[in-house]
């Protein structure tokens, strides 16, 4: 084999590498919002975004709400309906996404739910469709921006569900 055709097979082990580790990162940050954010531990949840990044989601009063990160989303944690599923018993999962990366910027589509404690026993309370986009920071991979829509129904949570097939 020569000297180029060994360069060439490193390179490409390389790229598949740096995407393979790239996915997994993803995976690890958002997987890392629900232990912080069931745990009331504001701050760090707030700092999975990039200074001035936004969650947008379905607000329980009706319509949305877009937070700016990282003191309005920390903030979100602390308010009393979010205590209060923090002190009932509550587990935030993120469902395995569809992820692509380009470069240092990526996109990840997929469901989160939303787990409550009603006395003895556990049921499902929320379920959402996501698309969040990313990107490589000095930090890590760190959300830009997460659209959260409320599975109801909506042309919205719809239009995000086909998001997956863009990515």
């Amino acid at each position: 084999m020569s000297d180029q055709a060994i360069e060439e097979r490193f390179a490409a082990l390389e790229a598949r590498l740096r995407a393979a580790e790239d996915h997994l990162a993803i995976l690890n940050l958002l997987n890392t919002y629900g232990p912080l954010v069931d745990s009331a531990t504001a701050r760090e949840a707030g700092e999975l975004w990039v200074e001035g990044g936004g969650y947008n989601f379905t607000n329980p009063e009706g319509g949305s709400i877009r937070l700016t990160a990282p003191d309005e989303i920390a903030g979100m944690y602390h308010w009393q309906g979010h205590l209060d599923l923090v002190a009932t018993g509550c587990a935030h999962l993120t469902g395995t996404p569809r992820i692509t990366v380009d470069g240092d910027d990526a996109q990840a589509v997929g469901y989160s739910f939303v787990v409550l404690r009603e006395e003895d026993r556990w049921f499902l309370w929320r379920a959402a469709v996501n698309h969040w986009t990313l990107r490589r920071t000095a930090d890590g991979w760190r959300i830009v921006e997460r659209f959260n829509r409320a599975l109801n129904g909506s042309p919205e949570s719809h239009e995000t569900m086909r998001k997956v097939i863009a990515i």
